[in-house]
């Protein structure tokens, strides 16, 4: 029978770890790749049996740039990357083992991912699919913010109606966090964006990247997919961008199930456009 090791990234992660850990103990094997933490995330780990591999910390301000070392840290032929808030669900366990054994199985799952916010579900952000679970080998992950790995092979979608088997992301965004992630963010962003102008030219895309682009649509709606066009962002677009973000995930996407949380969330969706349009222009004009 096929083995599968669960990848997970930390950097001062105590907060949830052992309920994390807790929730994949029935893997074949653990991998904690920790960077420099200075809580007691390493000891929490090595309490549990986990194997600990050590990235050097030094300026990264994401888990990404840490991503291939860990996989490739792992030893079974699947990986489940797990982050360091979220809960695997027994159900989801068992679907894995379940799906390696098929004869069709792809080499790449998306998982769906339940998000809250302000101690509440929110419906705009699912299923905000994650391509978490795939083949060891061959599989990069690219060292940008909110980005997905490159992995050799098909990749399908877990049925969103399967709910019992999406991620329980235990992180509840507040108004604070989410302000502090949109300066964040899409300071990656912009620097993402001009770091592959650079290396590729604005024409490559291909066809990972638009299987981005489609998942970008079904995620939540603070992400971007990294294979956005470069764009030179005129006026308009910050007018425009906020505007259909904010109806997208409102009305389209069902915020509007969520009261009051449904219209700030999707006001705090509006912000991180502008923002992220409006530091494209600045560093456009730093040139």
């Amino acid at each position: 029978m096929s083995k599968i090791s669960v990848v997970i990234n930390t950097y001062n992660a105590e907060e949830h770890l052992q309920k994390v850990l807790d929730a994949v103990k029935d893997f074949d094997e653990v991998v904690v790749c920790d960077m420099e933490s200075g809580d007691n995330t390493v000891k929490i780990a090595e309490k549990n049996g986990c194997k600990v591999v050590t990235f050097p910390k030094a300026n990264h301000k994401s888990a990404e740039p840490a991503r291939t070392f860990a996989i490739q840290s792992a030893t079974s032929e699947w990986v489940l990357v797990v982050d360091a808030d979220e809960i695997v669900t027994p159900e989801l366990r068992d679907y894995l083992y379940k799906r390696i054994g098929e004869e069709d199985c792809p080499q790449g799952l998306y998982i769906p991912r339940i998000n809250l916010f302000m101690q509440h579900e929110q419906h705009s952000s699912y299923p905000d699919y994650q391509l978490r679970f795939f083949v060891r080998e061959g599989t990069e992950w690219p060292p940008y913010v909110h980005t997905f790995p490159t992995v050799k092979g098909r990749t399908e979608y877990i049925p969103r109606r399967r709910r019992e088997l999406a991620f329980r992301h235990l992180a509840d965004d507040t108004i604070a966090s989410l302000m502090a992630k949109t300066n964040s963010y899409t300071d990656n962003e912009v620097y993402k964006r001009g770091e592959r102008r650079e290396e590729r030219g604005e024409n490559v895309r291909g066809a990972r990247c638009e299987e981005r682009l489609r998942v970008g649509e079904r995620s939540s709606g603070m992400r971007e997919t990294g294979c956005e066009k470069a764009h030179n962002y005129g006026v308009w677009a910050l007018f425009y961008r906020p505007f259909w973000r904010a109806f997208r995930n409102y009305f389209l996407k069902g915020g509007w199930r969520d009261g009051k949380r449904g219209v700030i969330r999707a006001g705090m969706d509006a912000v991180y456009q502008f923002v992220l349009v409006a530091k494209a222009i600045e560093a456009k004009i730093k040139k």
